[in-house]
């Protein structure tokens, strides 16, 4: 069977997927309140004849597909959209705004593409059911909620997801990203980073903005603080090694005559070692401090480790396995290495709480015709460059041939680890 019947196949199982696609893109949950995604999801798999289970870490969905005997291949898609406002002027855009689990009225938006992978999952589940008669064996579909809190995982786990599910043979799963929709990318070993999330307040004496000599202003010692961690990327990191720091918000004030008492800093780190996720970590509250210290603030500043995950390590031996079911798919040339991605997935959780392998890659989701003048992997290069990307507001898959390609993927995946009936 060729590459091109994989994925017209994959289209002729479910042909309403890009519907289904518009609709979750449309409504867009926050995480851990995925409760529309969840029923989307419990209703299409409970008519495909799946054993499904509702409320697994909170708002979670298991199916289990019993095919006779055999090992059990785990697909996963993670479910929540993040706390933003789209941009990309699409006829099924997000209007849709919620409170975020700080208390905050936010736009939210499936900026990460996030409704590409349930999607994708639903097509996959799908097609599984309808050729049960060429495989045996158990297809474990898991859609996790809060993934971009990095907590979804470790509460599904938490929840008994391999007690009440079992144990799976495999953890397979993918992430849409801006190359070309029609390609895949695969890593094996360290392949995503590890995630830290770090918040960071800091203590001053407020008072009148005229008159800053009476204060002790945690603006300018937030300020100084957010050039200072610029640093520890370039100077306490080797050039070998790989990080990255990044201040996503600093939030002080609220009035521009008014000198605030405090300052609150956002911070994300991103690393592959984990004696560079030690080093970096402790540079960022050693850094914090003393610039407090300097600043002559009164009360030492609070620096706290709000999240964290460890990197995804894609199983060498598993990606050899599987590399030939997505190669069916998108031919041997158009799966390809993306070489480590800083960024991160909780993923990884699901493979070391249930000691399996995981195969976590890469799925096209830009325009094709965008990449129509590339000629080597530089071209390949910047064309990726120019392309909104996960996180922009503008970031905006092409529907076709992404989910086609995206159900084929997970489908072959989980065939090279689920025997062939006899």
């Amino acid at each position: 069977m060729t590459s091109d019947d994989l994925i017209a196949g994959a289209r002729a199982v479910d042909d309403d997927l890009p519907a289904v696609y518009r609709d979750l893109h449309q409504h867009p949950e926050l995480s851990f309140q995925e409760e529309r995604t969840a029923g989307v999801v419990a209703g299409r798999l409970r008519a495909l004849g799946y054993e499904t289970t509702t409320g697994v870490g909170r708002t979670g969905v298991v199916g289990v597909l019993r095919n006779g005997d055999g090992p059990t291949a785990l697909l996963r898609a993670d479910m929540d959209a993040l706390p933003m406002q789209e941009k990309t002027e699409l006829p099924y855009a997000s209007t849709v705004r919620g409170v975020d689990h700080e208390g905050h009225t936010v736009d939210v938006f499936h900026a990460c593409g996030h409704d590409v992978h349930v999607t994708c999952l639903l097509g996959a589940a799908a097609e599984l059911a309808d050729s049960r008669g060429t495989w045996t064996g158990t297809a474990l579909v898991v859609f996790q909620p809060a993934e971009e809190l990095g907590r979804g995982a470790q509460a599904m786990i938490d929840d008994g997801l391999f007690a009440r599910f079992g144990r799976p043979d495999v953890v397979l799963g993918q992430h849409v990203a801006p190359f070309p929709a029609g390609f895949l990318a695969l890593r094996p070993g360290p392949a995503f980073a590890a995630a830290d999330s770090v918040k960071v307040r800091m203590f001053g004496q407020g008072g009148h903005g005229s008159r800053p000599e009476t204060t002790v202003d945690p603006v300018v010692m937030a300020a100084a603080t957010v050039m200072r961690l610029q640093t520890v990327v370039s100077r306490e990191v080797a050039g070998t090694d790989t990080a990255v720091v990044t201040v996503g918000a600093l939030r002080a004030g609220t009035k521009e005559n008014i000198i605030p008492d405090e300052a609150e800093l956002l911070i994300s780190t991103r690393t592959f070692d984990p004696a560079v996720r030690d080093r970096v970590l402790g540079a960022i509250t050693r850094i914090v401090r003393a610039e407090a210290a300097a600043s002559g603030a009164s009360r030492d500043p609070e620096v706290m480790l709000v999240d964290g995950f460890p990197a995804v390590v894609n199983d060498v031996a598993a990606c050899v396995r599987t590399r030939p079911g997505l190669e069916a798919v998108v031919g041997a040339d158009r799966v390809v290495d993306p070489g480590l991605v800083t960024g991160s997935e909780d993923v990884g959780l699901l493979a070391s709480g249930s000691d399996a392998p995981c195969v976590f890659w890469l799925l096209g989701g830009a325009d094709p015709a965008a990449f129509a003048a590339v000629r080597s992997v530089d071209d390949m290069a910047e064309a990726v460059a120019e392309q909104p990307s996960n996180h922009s507001p503008f970031y905006a898959p092409v529907i076709e041939p992404t989910l086609a390609v995206g159900v084929a993927a997970l489908v072959e995946a989980a065939r090279i680890w689920l025997p062939r009936s006899s």
